[in-house]
């Protein structure tokens, strides 16, 4: 199988959105739930400004065909959502490996998806190593969060990428985990 790794263009937002929908939480077919979920919804304007003003869209394509992809940006660009802006209110209430985690010096990464058919093939950790080195050219430290109901992302952040638990937190009746790496 031969995995092309890019940065996503806007022509490529209305593929991306469809693989989107397929695994998002309001969307996915229940019986995929168990295999993993996405929580945040997007429209094609998030995904425009993700792309044009972040950089921070990257895809996994074979055949020419987008399989997964990664998304990071800054917490300007994240903080339009109301969990987001609780996340960016709490940065400071943990460390990653001993260094402070502030709005300069961190980035949330997610959400990533990947096909059900290309999964445990290796491209999560391929789009993961890539959306990472893409972003250590402007941030030393990533943050994401992972919901305790989706052990299956869990598991595959905290066996498959250097991505440690720095906090656990509730929000809006939800149990999180919270987890950082560094970048390079």
């Amino acid at each position: 199988m031969n995995i092309k790794l890019s940065i996503a263009t806007l022509a490529n937002i209305k593929e991306i959105l469809a693989l989107h929908y397929r695994y998002q939480i309001d969307s996915i077919n229940d019986d995929d739930k168990s295999d993993g979920f996405i929580t945040t919804g997007f429209t094609e304007d998030h995904l425009t400004s993700l792309i044009k003003d972040e950089g921070g869209l990257f895809i996994a394509s074979v055949d020419d065909k987008i399989v997964a992809y990664a998304m990071a940006a800054s917490w300007q660009f994240w903080s339009q959502w109301p969990m987001f802006a609780y996340m960016i209110e709490h940065l400071d209430d943990s460390k990653c490996l001993d260094a402070e985690v502030t709005q300069d010096n961190s980035y949330q990464y997610g959400p990533v998806c990947v096909d059900k058919a290309l999964r445990g093939q290796g491209v999560f950790e391929l789009i993961f190593e890539f959306a990472r080195a893409e972003m250590a050219k402007r941030y030393p430290i990533l943050v994401t969060f992972i919901n305790k109901i989706n052990p299956r992302s869990y598991e595959a952040h905290t066996r498959k990428t250097p991505l440690r638990v720095i906090k656990e937190f509730d929000y809006n009746n939800n149990n999180y985990y919270k987890l950082a790496c560094k970048t390079s």
